[in-house]
């Protein structure tokens, strides 16, 4: 099939899929007018390329654990694979740690101007004296 095919089927713009094949996530063969061509297989696997795209990984470690599904028999790189799904997680954790320490000290701030509004509002106004 073709690119506007896959794209339609997909639901993944053809753009994105230049970018897949141009990662080296994708790959296609190309008709004598130099058109990309596409195996009905492609389907599963950009929608595989975009669940892991929607887990928060970059498409240079998508590119690491894709073996893993082109040789699914193969005990090295399913480690491989499970060595790199683990190092991402624990990217993924340390990054979710820094978010709460940042949200953490939000709060604090958020405190602090709660009651300096409390303060304000609590403050009469000061009366104008006459000239």
């Amino acid at each position: 099939m073709r690119i506007g095919e896959l794209s339609k089927r997909t639901g993944v713009s053809p753009r994105s899929l230049r970018y897949y094949e141009e990662q080296g996530l994708l790959a296609s063969s190309r008709s004598g007018a130099g058109q990309r061509h596409y195996s009905d297989a492609t389907v599963q696997r950009v929608s595989l390329i975009r669940q892991l795209f929607d887990a928060g990984l970059s498409s240079r470690v998508i590119a690491t654990l894709l073996p893993c599904v082109d040789l699914p028999d193969d005990l090295g790189v399913a480690e491989e694979t499970f060595t790199a799904m683990m190092r991402e997680r624990d990217r993924i954790d340390a990054e979710i740690a820094h978010l709460v320490e940042t949200r953490d000290a939000l709060d604090v701030v958020i405190r602090a101007n709660s009651r300096h509004r409390a303060e304000l509002s609590a403050t009469p106004e000061p009366v104008a004296q006459p000239a």
